[in-house]
């Protein structure tokens, strides 16, 4: 055995962790932090060596975050940077539905609305969120495994490389609730997308499939994640196949009428199973396993860096906009999605906002009961 008397003893290395344990939890809702062996080319755990689990764990809300979960979020990512051991950080979340809808609605309708100091506070841990991201030590791998929209989508877009489930969508949500997606999305979908690609996904909140995102380079792989009689079945709720509709080619289009209904009922008959995407994700571990990883960093922030440019850029001042707002058309958006379940309406009439505001009326409370949407009779 090799004499391993020149190593420094594990007591005498400093711990450079900011946050302990208390940021973590495995009741949802929470976020999950664990340590999983590196595996090599073989799928053998190598020893000393792991990937930084980072698990967002609010599946019966599609894993939207709440306060405690940002700091979790940003307690996570420091602790994968600091950690020696650690050769990649991979975030991801729990369920099968969702990697992560944005901040929640919820707690944005019932606490932050009309607090505008309190969200901008609550704005600083959200920016420390994408900042922990962009700032990590170590290549971050988004893990995909559900629809990735709104505020989700901006902290998947801060991280270095996604691999993604099939049947995960992607999109921003904000002008139809109420907000801007100033939480990442102005300033990193004109980079990963041409420009007017990144305008109209940024601005139509219209949810693009994962196979379509691949094709426009916004994620690195997708890997289908639904099994019947033990065989692979890509999503059958979106073409595959590239095809030409008023004149404009398109792929990756989710299907409707009969054809979506006879879908969903061959989902109804499948297994969810990421074992396809867990590969991918423990692929690209043992590939950054065997790099320099300075080298690699060096690289790694040498891209980020275009992202971080127009993100330092405008963080602060889309902070003070966001916090504002939250005394405006933030109130009125949340409110109207928070009101879903009695209403049965998640938006605003917007066709009634705009003739109000022809016509030069006040912002108040007769403003807002006009647009809301009414209760169910």
């Amino acid at each position: 055995m090799s004499d391993l008397s020149w190593l420094p003893r594990e007591n005498d290395l400093k711990d450079h962790s900011l946050f302990d344990d208390r940021f973590f939890g495995d009741q949802a809702p929470s976020i999950k932090f664990e340590k999983r062996p590196v595996l090599d080319g073989n799928g053998t755990p190598v020893q000393g060596l792991y990937a930084a689990w980072i698990w967002i764990n609010n599946p019966a809300q599609y894993n939207s975050y709440t306060t405690g979960m940002a700091k979790g979020i940003v307690a996570g990512f420091q602790r994968a940077s600091s950690d020696r051991s650690v050769v990649a950080a991979v975030f991801t979340a729990v369920g099968d539905k969702a990697f992560c809808s944005g901040g929640n609605t919820v707690e944005y309708a019932s606490y932050y609305s009309k607090r505008p100091n309190e969200y901008g506070e609550y704005m600083d841990l959200f920016n420390a969120m994408v900042d922990g991201i962009l700032n990590c030590k170590k290549p971050v791998i988004c893990r995909v495994n559900g629809m990735r929209v709104g505020g989700g989508q901006e902290l998947g877009m801060s991280a270095d490389l996604a691999v993604s489930s099939d049947l995960a969508i992607y999109g921003q949500a904000g002008p139809r609730h109420g907000s801007s997606p100033d939480g990442g999305a102005t300033d990193f979908l004109p980079w990963y997308l041409g420009i007017e690609d990144a305008m109209y996904n940024c601005i139509s909140c219209e949810p693009w499939s994962a196979y379509k995102m691949k094709l426009k380079g916004l994620i690195s792989k997708v890997v289908p994640v639904l099994k019947k009689d033990g065989k692979w079945v890509r999503n059958p709720l979106v073409r595959t196949d590239t095809y030409v509709e008023d004149g404009e080619v398109v792929y990756g289009e989710s299907i409707t009428g009969d054809a979506a209904k006879q879908a969903k009922e061959l989902i109804a008959h499948c297994t969810t199973d990421f074992e396809l995407l867990d590969a991918e994700v423990n692929r690209l571990v043992w590939k950054f396993t065997n790099m320099f990883p300075h080298c690699l960093m060096k690289a790694i922030d040498g891209v980020r860096a275009k992202k971080r440019y127009f993100w330092d850029q405008v963080k602060l001042p889309n902070r003070h906009w966001l916090a504002a707002n939250m005394n405006f058309e933030a109130h009125m958006g949340f409110s109207a999605f928070s009101s879903k379940k009695m209403t049965g309406l998640d938006v605003i009439d917007f066709v009634k906002y705009h003739q109000l505001q022809a016509q030069g009326a006040l912002i108040d409370d007769t403003f807002f009961e006009a647009v809301h949407p009414k209760k169910k009779a």
